[in-house]
């Protein structure tokens, strides 16, 4: 058995209810249209910040669902945008007539669902702007560059802004300033668990696909020959080159496992960054491991580093309480 899915068409309204068995104290689910809302109340006048995505990398966004992060997401089918009708539906669930922020990764349905629902909800006077996430530097034209692990974290400082009564434009600033400070890269191991034409590739095991993305989107196949260390150097060393980051810089570390790689493995990787970081003097101020931008299982893993300021530290470590992040 490859997979727990035995009604494929029905596993996502299956995840959501048990989601929202799980998190009773901090998410609601509506049905038809879908779409998750955090319980805890908020003030009038409160920024919204809305988020969607397709299913399949969860815990993004409906596992950052909550206080202090997003106050709604959409999830849509498996690797595929939510609808209009989905991000309209939580807009009017969660305006607090300080206006909403959509979160959009940048692949083509997102960011189209997202400008007719922003066009819809300002015929209705609701203020509803958009921050564009692309931090994916495989990708070598920045208009053409994916959104990767800089989702997340784009969302927890705009959550943090507008929990802390930022107005819409701040929030907005805030956290474009957050994005244009981040940057990213994937690498994979296997495709096995994948929607892809065709079979896909079969790595040998002397080999990566580096620069994948979420949704299947193949990498270049790369020979290793000196194990970790080296595939954290194709994977850092053009990260550290495209922004640039400097010595004495801090930065948020993000790694973020696929699905399919282990902890044990991530924290391995984990190490070799810290150590490739530290001989290029640039100090990990924050960071998180594990599984927090997930394709559906897929072997591999993403790094982000988003270089941090005072302000973007301090909305970082700012209280959030959802199902996925906690502090």
């Amino acid at each position: 058995m490859h997979s727990f899915m035995n009604t494929p068409g029905s596993a996502i309204t299956q995840s959501l209810r048990g989601m929202a068995l799980c998190h009773p104290d901090i998410i609601q689910v509506h049905f038809d249209p879908d779409f998750v809302e955090r319980v805890a109340p908020t003030q009038a006048g409160k920024v919204a910040i809305v988020s969607g995505s397709g299913s399949g990398h969860e815990p993004l966004p409906i596992g950052y669902v909550g206080f202090g992060m997003l106050d709604a997401a959409c999830p849509g089918p498996i690797f595929t945008s939510p609808s209009p009708i989905q991000l309209l539906a939580a807009v009017h669930s969660v305006d607090q007539g300080g206006g909403v922020l959509f979160v959009v990764k940048n692949y083509s349905g997102g960011v189209l669902n997202a400008e007719l629902t922003i066009e819809m909800a300002l015929q209705e006077g609701i203020d509803v702007r958009s921050v564009l996430v692309n931090d994916d530097v495989s990708i070598p034209i920045v208009a053409n560059r994916r959104g990767l692990g800089a989702a997340a974290l784009a969302c927890k400082i705009a959550g943090a802004a507008a929990e802390s009564g930022y107005s819409l434009d701040a929030v907005v600033d805030v956290t474009r300033r957050a994005i244009a400070a981040s940057r990213s890269m994937g690498v994979g191991t296997n495709v096995n668990t994948l929607p892809r034409n065709g079979r896909g590739v079969n790595l040998a095991d002397d080999t990566i696909e580096l620069g994948v993305g979420i949704h299947g989107e193949p990498g270049e196949v790369r020979s290793v020959h000196q194990g970790v260390p080296e595939i954290v150097g194709m994977l850092i060393q053009p990260i550290l080159d495209d922004l640039p980051y400097a010595a004495d810089d801090r930065v948020l570390l993000l790694v973020s496992g696929m699905g399919g790689t282990p902890p044990l493995e991530l924290y391995l990787f984990s190490e070799a960054i810290h150590e490739l970081l530290s001989a290029h003097q640039i100090r990990v101020e924050r960071q998180l491991v594990g599984n927090y931008l997930t394709s559906l299982g897929r072997g591999g893993y993403t790094t982000t580093l988003m270089k941090l300021d005072n302000e973007l530290r301090d909305l970082w470590d700012a209280p959030v309480h959802t199902p996925a992040l906690h502090w």
